[in-house]
């Protein structure tokens, strides 16, 4: 049997866009099932399907291991393509808690200013009184948010996590930029 270079060649490039496409896929169907998106997720889960059937038909049809190979750095490539999709898109919100030493009146204004709302509360450390700055932001603000606290705060302590639900509040006004 005489094996059509250009055939398996171009077999090749298809699996590895498949896999391009697949693992970003997946990557988004992850993260709607965990924002409770189950729809869209279920939407992403259908598509993942038939692009993994398709791509593993193409490299069972030809097990050799050039194809497996494909497959298998394919996947790979597409896990960072599937991160940098994730981080373009930043769907969601952070909870960010920024940590000072003084009390901080004038990033709070600027972040008011700049449309986000923020609680403050005053507690107790090791070393005496500290500060901390409760903010919700959307994903897609976090860089503006941490330069703000970076210029008025450069010592700040800053924790950032994914709130998994929230309701009411300031905070659903204030994750709008402001006009």
């Amino acid at each position: 049997m005489e094996v059509d270079p250009m055939g398996q060649a171009s077999q090749l490039l298809l699996i590895l866009l498949l896999q391009l496409l697949f693992v970003p896929v997946l990557t988004l169907r992850t993260i709607m099932l965990v924002k409770g998106k189950t729809v869209i997720a279920a939407m992403f889960g259908t598509l993942e399907t038939l692009i993994y059937i398709f791509a593993l038909g193409i490299v069972f049809q030809d097990l050799t291991t050039l194809g497996m190979i494909v497959y298998a750095v394919g996947f790979g490539l597409g896990i960072l393509l599937g991160g940098f999709v994730e981080r373009k898109l930043a769907i969601g919100y952070n909870m960010i808690q920024v940590h000072t030493q003084e009390f901080p009146a004038e990033l709070i204004q600027k972040m008011r200013d700049s449309g986000y709302g923020v609680t403050h509360y005053q507690g107790q450390g090791r070393d005496g009184t500290r500060y901390r700055l409760d903010v919700l932001a959307a994903r897609t603000r976090m860089k503006e948010l941490r330069q703000l606290v970076e210029e008025y705060e450069p010592k700040a302590f800053l924790v950032a996590f994914d709130p998994v639900d929230f309701k009411g509040g300031y905070m659903l006004k204030g994750l709008r930029r402001p006009k």
